[in-house]
């Protein structure tokens, strides 16, 4: 381990403590410190966080209800937005013309460039609630002076003529929330049981480390499929969603629960923890209060990279029809509608849009995971 009392006075730009001031920083500055080091975690930071901000504010940011079919246009391809018309800066999209093939007997849409549709933003809308409490009226952007017929889909529409834009945007909330949730309960059952283990060790260790061998023995996606065919069909989504989590965390926690204990087995004879004891502190409270912040970094990481399996986790089982159905809206189950022989080759954008998302976010968080992986241990180089 490098010594932190003789590091030169000039640590890099990226730094601005001397020697000594990194030598009686905390533990959250010297964290701090090492992440900013890490580009590509930094930059996954910001996109994580964007995701985010649109899953929160996805009725503001789509341009149109999720669920809204237009007959008219099944299957429209992308429009690109021009932002120049007739020399003039005018953000457009061209109407789209529809014939039908006579040979493929299928749909073909080309765009006119005769009939620009002028995008704007914060465009009036119909009446929505903003995070679910506040009226709105306003999108962000949208067409302007929109008249029956006019289309605006960025990214194409599906088999019913509903914008793939907007249902990928609002399934974030589903996708990215039940990552959140699902590590959530893993990261309580993981640091309690894991903590419990380590802690008290003996028969307690042996009883729960069983237990979790137990689980883990068991393969995961059958155990998923199995549990999720038990779902009712007649649940109403919201439940459907909570149990789904519950699912989904079922097998994460062990393996953090495992790293816990090893962390607890080799702190829980250090004399921080001897002063605790004696000073009459409760071994719950020893836990809590003394053990589980001493390490609070490492559990941040670990739980960042496991955000990303709690994803793909649920995108695989309503991929495979076990998990969230329609008329829920998320990644998968964009997924799932794409799964054809004839939606993939007339229409690609509906399997190629929402796996980009997927993927986005799940490398954005395994990056944002090793730098808060690498800056867990910040002593080691500053």
């Amino acid at each position: 381990m490098t010594d932190i009392t003789h590091l030169p006075a000039d640590t890099g730009p990226s730094i601005h403590l001397h020697g000594k001031d990194i030598a009686v920083a905390g533990q959250w500055k010297l964290f701090w410190l090492k992440f900013k080091k890490h580009k590509i975690a930094l930059v996954s930071l910001v996109v994580i966080c964007a995701m985010y901000l649109v899953a929160a504010f996805a009725d503001f940011i789509a341009p149109v209800d999720p669920n809204a079919t237009n007959a008219r246009f099944t299957y429209a391809p992308p429009q690109g937005i021009s932002l120049f018309h007739d020399g003039s800066f005018m953000p457009h999209v061209d109407q789209l013309k529809m014939k039908l093939n006579t040979e493929s007997m299928r749909r073909e849409f080309t765009p006119d460039p005769a009939k620009p549709l002028h995008v704007g933003f914060f465009v009036p809308s119909q009446r929505y609630d903003l995070l679910g409490f506040i009226p709105m009226q306003t999108k962000l952007f949208g067409l302007v002076d929109a008249k029956p017929g006019d289309s605006l889909y960025i990214l194409g529409a599906d088999r019913l003529g509903r914008d793939i834009f907007s249902r990928v945007v609002h399934g974030a909330r589903i996708s990215l929330s039940i990552g959140l949730v699902g590590v959530f309960m893993s990261l309580i059952l993981g640091v309690t049981i894991g903590g419990i283990s380590g802690f008290f060790g003996g028969w307690v260790d042996l009883f729960i480390q069983r237990a979790i061998e137990l689980l883990r023995s068991i393969p995961t996606i059958p155990l998923w499929m199995g549990l999720a065919a038990a779902i009712p069909v007649g649940w109403p989504p919201l439940r459907t969603y909570f149990v789904i989590t519950l699912i989904v965390s079922l097998i994460g926690w062990t393996s953090l629960a495992r790293e816990v204990r090893g962390k607890f087995l080799s702190l829980r004879h250090e004399d921080f923890v001897t002063a605790a004891r004696l000073d009459g502190m409760s071994e719950i409270g020893i836990i809590f209060n003394h053990l589980v912040p001493s390490f609070m970094s490492h559990i941040i990481a670990t739980v960042t990279l496991a955000i990303p399996t709690m994803i793909l986790a649920e995108t695989a089982l309503s991929f495979l029809g076990i998990g969230l159905q329609p008329p829920i809206i998320s990644w998968g189950v964009l997924l799932q509608e794409a799964q054809n022989i004839r939606a993939v080759a007339q229409a690609p954008w509906l399997l190629f849009t929402p796996a980009a998302a997927i993927v986005i976010a799940v490398l954005s968080l395994n990056f944002l995971g090793d730098g808060l992986r690498d800056a867990a241990d910040p002593y080691e180089s500053v």
